[in-house]
């Protein structure tokens, strides 16, 4: 259901992915979530369809496809598991960066063996004590010769330990973002180290850990552009990657929903199935006109980015915002439609709900989306 017709052709990508997660994802998904595993083996069938380089471009492995292909690819991989979905969305920003603003040398280095994802990437942007404020990142890499030497830490990384390739914003100047590059850390740098695994409340199965640099050496012909553009570079990636998160949201949703459907269909009381009631079926209403709005919502932002509109950032992050709220918001009340059994992990809404609520925070905080929209609204 959507408020206008797709072509044919993102209909078929949609399909395909949606039958990749039911096939190859849906199955696993609570076993993942309890054995804490990450399934990099899935990972590398779906990027042999194309899933690995979604919007890289073709003439280095990539499949050329759009912000909005995207998004129906990854709300589709959410129907089976948001936390697999979104590592993939992490590894898809992170490589875009490299085609967006590496050289040819980089582009041709680096990325077919990532579409593949024979190469895992991951994104560094985070640390300890800058979360929100990234700005004030603190991150060092100094020059010396034809390499750079970084100290610091990065926290809450994605794929951190199992992952290839760093995609790294570290302080080469000044402080605030003009002071701020970006490095392709390689996994076996010198001087890298990774934390523990995190203990979290969702997302189990991906690793989460901090990445620590201790005199790490990175050669210079591993920065992405010039020095000094690092933060528009990490910015620029958000951009999608907001959208990618909350396409995520909207498919965990849409699954809870859906299981929702099934649920009070069988179970009866008073002597009649929960869904003939009408007090129930207005919640069912409700929460999929909620998803349907923010589904319209995220894939309209999605086309302003593909068409590169000047308010494309403040409409990506209205989308985040609201397709992340909206998603979290509809999986917790199926939890609550399913009653004691919701809260029972074999039912699979408790894991969704768990997932979901990281998506609020990452990726910049709701809050600070707010904050992005707001100062376009004074500005403008």
């Amino acid at each position: 259901m959507t408020l206008f017709t797709l072509p044919e052709d993102q209909v078929a990508i949609r399909e395909m992915a949606r039958s990749f997660a039911a096939e190859r994802i849906a199955p696993h998904a609570l076993d993942w979530d309890e054995r804490k595993h990450f399934p990099l083996d899935v990972l590398r069938e779906a990027a042999g369809l194309g899933m690995g380089g979604i919007y890289i471009s073709e003439e280095h492995g990539g499949s050329g496809l759009t912000r909005l292909d995207a998004a129906l690819i990854f709300e589709a991989l959410s129907l089976g598991c948001p936390t697999v979905a979104a590592f993939l969305s992490i590894h898809n920003m992170a490589a875009w960066m490299i085609d967006k603003f590496g050289s040819a040398a980089q582009r041709e280095r680096f990325l077919p063996s990532l579409c593949r994802m024979d190469a895992v990437a991951a994104y560094c942007l985070t640390e300890p004590g800058s979360g929100s404020d990234a700005a004030s990142l603190r991150t060092t890499a100094r020059r010396e010769g034809d390499h750079y030497v970084l100290n610091g830490a990065k926290q809450f990384i994605s794929g951190a330990g199992a992952a290839d390739l760093y995609v790294t914003m570290v302080r080469t100047g000044e402080a605030g973002p003009k002071g701020i590059s970006t490095l392709v850390v390689p996994a076996d740098a010198p001087g890298l180290s990774f934390g523990p695994n995190e203990r979290k409340m969702g997302w189990n199965a991906q690793p989460t850990r901090a990445v620590i640099f201790e005199e790490c050496r990175v050669p210079v012909a591993n920065r992405l552009g010039e020095e000094g553009i690092g933060f528009r570079i990490a910015m620029a990636g958000l951009d999608g990657g907001r959208l990618n998160i909350g396409a995520c949201s909207l498919g965990g949703a849409q699954a809870a929903l859906d299981k929702s459907l099934a649920y009070m269909a069988e179970r009866k009381a008073f002597g009649k199935s929960l869904d003939a009631f009408q007090a129930l079926q207005f919640r069912l209403a409700d929460m999929a006109t909620e998803l349907e709005a923010a589904r319209a919502l995220l894939y309209g932002a999605a086309a302003s980015l593909d068409r590169g509109d000047p308010d494309a950032t403040q409409r990506s992050a209205m989308a985040k915002r609201f397709a992340t709220d909206t998603g979290f918001r509809v999986a917790n009340e199926a939890l609550q439609l399913h009653g004691g059994y919701g809260y029972l992990s074999e039912y699979g809404v408790e894991k969704i709900v768990r997932d979901l609520r990281v998506h609020q925070i990452l990726e910049g905080t709701n809050e600070i989306m707010r904050v992005i929209v707001a100062r376009g609204l004074v500005a403008g």
